[in-house]
This record gives C-alpha cells, structure tokens and sequence, in this order.
C-alpha cells in the first residue's frame, strides 16, 4: 500500500514542477519580448536621433556657408564705405577750396567788368548800345545770388570773347551820326577796330570816325563813297570780298 502511494507524490511532484517549469518559460518569453520591443523602441530612438543629428548638422553646414557669404559681403561694403568716406573728404576739401577760390573769383569779375567798361568807353563806338547794355546786365548778374559762380564766369569771359571778335569781323548795322550839328540816319560800316565808317541812307555822304578828335569826320573824296558802299555790300555779303580802300586817319594816334 505504501508503495503504489509513493510513485502517486513523484508523479504530483513532477506535474507541479512542470507546471512552474512552463510558467518560468513562458515569463522569459514575456520578458524577452518585451525587452525586443524595448530595444527596438531604443534602437528607433537613436535613429531617429542621429537623423535629427544630420540634419541639424547639416543646417548647421549650411549656416555656416551663409555666415561665410555675410562675412565676405560685409567685408566688401566695408571697402566701399571706407572707399566712399575717402571720395567724401576728398569732396569736402574740395568744397572748401571752392569757397576760397570764389572768394577770390569774385572780386577778380568785378575788375574784369570794370576794366571792359573803361575799354568800351574808350574804343571806337560801334555798336554802343548794345555793348553797354551788356556790361550793364554783366554788372547785375554779378549781384545776383541764384546764379552760380562758374555761371558769372562764363558770361563774363564770354563778353571778352564777344569784344575779342569785334576786332577781326566785319559787319553793317543801321545808326544815326551827327555832324556839325545835325543828325541823320546812317549804315555803319565797321571793319575790325580799324575803321566806323558811314553812308548816308540816300548814299551821297559818307564819312568816318575820327578817334583823335572823337568825332565824325565826313569824306569828300569820291572814291570812299565807292569804296565804303562796296564794304557795306561785302559785310550784307551781297558781294565777295575784296579789297576796298579806307581812310587810316586813326593810324594819326599810333607811337
């Protein structure tokens, strides 16, 4: 009896050891596959960290290129500026050489108009009028703030210039002269600075302008009424030029 009953406890005790034996099994079953979960979610994780690790290294490569742009354009600007600030002191001292150059341009136009005053008001009166008119507005123009300094300059040398031609030109206007104490309308003839001549409008007088005695001398000779008449036509350019005759009484005042 107490045999049959002791194979009975090793056949309970082997079925409960197999029973905890599957239990403990399937538990590390469990516990491994949660540990394969684990690692894969841990493995996912450092991925997706090195991913955000080459892209932020990349950014970060890019960054810097971009910096290195900026730096190598700051550093151009940076030449210009210099470049600029140097164009600028240069225009400052320019500026300030200009203020003390008109200090000296200015009083310089005034003689400048003074002197072709006293030279118009001691030349042959040609044109007379009209050279006093403009010495006259020259004189205005000098006053007058709106206008610049190198505009006052060129009419000022452009009057001298004006004057300079009269001396090599010639030409014929319309005037009225007086002569022993009447006056009469008249075509002027003015050839250079050497010689104002005249001829009455019904072409029977004709005479010139003494510079000796600063009056008209009227000419007799017939032979200058030709003569004169034949300048008037060359000056109208009716005609060619040619040589003419002229009286040099002026010639009286050369040394």
């Amino acid at each position: 009896m107490l045999s049959a009953v002791r194979p009975l406890i090793f056949l309970s005790i082997c079925a409960a050891f197999s029973a905890h034996a599957q239990e403990k099994t399937q538990q590390l079953v469990t516990d491994g596959l949660q540990r394969l979960a684990d690692n894969q979610q841990a493995q996912q994780q450092v991925s997706d960290t090195f991913e955000k690790t080459q892209t932020l290294e990349k950014k970060y490569i890019e960054e810097l290129k971009v910096l290195d742009g900026l730096n190598m354009y700051n550093a151009m600007l940076q030449r210009q500026l210099d470049d600029q600030q140097k164009e600028i002191n240069k225009l400052n001292q320019s500026i300030n050489n200009a203020t003390q150059i008109e200090r000296q341009i200015m009083p310089l136009l005034v003689r400048m108009v003074d002197a072709l005053e006293n030279f118009v008001s001691v030349d042959v009166p040609f044109l007379a009028r009209e050279r006093e008119e403009r010495i006259a507005g020259l004189r205005d123009l000098l006053v007058k703030s709106e206008f610049t300094t190198s505009e006052k300059c060129r009419r000022v040398f452009e009057a001298y210039q004006i004057e300079n031609e009269y001396g090599y030109t010639i030409e014929s206007y319309k005037g009225r002269v007086a002569v022993d104490g009447s006056q009469f309308a008249v075509d002027f003839l003015r050839i250079g600075r050497i010689a104002l001549l005249y001829r009455d409008l019904s072409g029977e007088q004709v005479g010139m302008w003494d510079k000796k005695t600063a009056s008209w001398q009227p000419l007799t000779e017939r032979q200058y009424q030709r003569h004169i008449t034949k300048g008037l036509k060359i000056a109208k350019e009716e005609i060619s030029p040619e040589l003419i005759t002229i009286p040099m009484l002026a010639s009286m005042e050369v040394r």
